[in-house]
């Protein structure tokens, strides 16, 4: 296999993914990005520690999708992250009936 090969199979794996995000984005709540990730969520708990000048984030979500072209399976129950990044918690616009 080529780097040309690897470079379209990933290409078709992140079109995959996007036309994925795509058709599930309507189940949730909340978008959530760390440095690392992005999750679509329905219940999110932010907690800020501070510990010795300073402060890390710790995150709990719940009924989550995860960004990710590489797992198996992205719907997961429950998500824990601590992170000293920065992080985006964005309420999705809810779908009038």
């Amino acid at each position: 296999m080529g780097t040309e090969d690897v470079e379209r199979y990933e290409a078709e794996i992140e079109l995959q993914l996007y036309k994925e995000y795509k058709d599930v984005c309507p189940m949730f709540t909340y978008v959530v990005e760390t440095e690392r990730l992005f999750y679509l969520c329905n219940h999110v708990d932010q907690v800020v520690h501070e510990d010795g000048g300073r402060s890390w984030v710790e995150l709990k979500l719940s009924d989550a999708w995860v960004w990710d072209m590489y797992r198996q399976s992205r719907f997961v129950s429950a998500v824990r992250v601590l992170t000293f990044k920065d992080v985006n918690i964005e309420e999705l616009p809810k779908k009038e009936i």
